[in-house]
């Protein structure tokens, strides 16, 4: 007990014990800001690399459709509709049924 309370009186304890909860709990950069950029650094991260994924994807399809002649012919059937001489095209839709 005697130990303790020689410990609890030495200023340099105190001063680093104030130092600490200064850090932890008051200071700008405390922990729990710390552990919230964390979080959202990894979030950014992960949507870096979903994104950079995605940019391959595109980048894979804009090459097959410049220089695939049957990707460019597939591409102009599909958006723009378009059709040989000697064929018809029939664009079926669909209707969602409406509820009394």
């Amino acid at each position: 007990m005697e130990r303790f309370l020689t410990l609890i009186r030495n200023k340099y304890f105190i001063a680093g014990l104030a130092f600490l909860t200064w850090m932890c709990f008051f200071d700008r950069y405390d922990v729990s800001t710390q552990i919230a950029y964390q979080q959202e650094k990894h979030k950014l991260e992960g949507e870096k690399a979903f994104y950079e994924n995605e940019i391959g994807h595109i980048e894979k399809s804009i090459k097959n459709a410049q220089y695939n002649p049957s990707e460019i012919q597939r591409i102009a059937r599909e958006r723009y509709k378009m059709k040989k001489d000697n064929e018809d095209v029939y664009v079926i839709q669909e209707v969602e049924p409406k509820e009394d």
